[in-house]
């Protein structure tokens, strides 16, 4: 039987990990062993901020709710009490979107949050 040899796959492997080097500074864009090793942090590090990315946005949207609350004389934790006493089911992406582009809106949430 006939001696199989890896080299096709094993240059295609490496090929496709300098691919994604590509950019790196020095040897790290070059050289596999160093190449490898950037492109597994850098995964990582990509792996990370997707799922840090969702806090992020979250927060974002809580500052810009507290702001316009602040705004309408009451603060964040009130707000959104008020809310779900009020029997109000809007999400923080949504509610932020609001107190944006249409404060009359929000003004009025706040209103309804006030008096539940």
């Amino acid at each position: 039987m006939a001696r199989v040899k890896g080299a096709m796959m094993t240059r295609k492997r490496r090929n496709k990990t300098l691919k994604m080097a590509k950019g790196y500074w020095g040897s790290k864009s070059k050289h596999f062993r160093v190449a490898n090793q950037a492109v597994m942090k850098s995964l990582t590090y990509a792996y990370t901020g997707r799922r840090l990315k969702k806090r992020d946005f979250r927060s974002l949207w809580i500052t810009r709710i507290s702001a316009a609350c602040k705004i309408n004389g009451m603060n964040y934790s009130t707000f959104m009490h008020g809310l779900k006493k009020a029997g109000v089911e809007i999400n923080r992406k949504m509610l932020s979107e609001l107190a944006i582009s249409n404060p009359a809106a929000f003004t009025q949430l706040v209103e309804m949050a006030k008096n539940a």
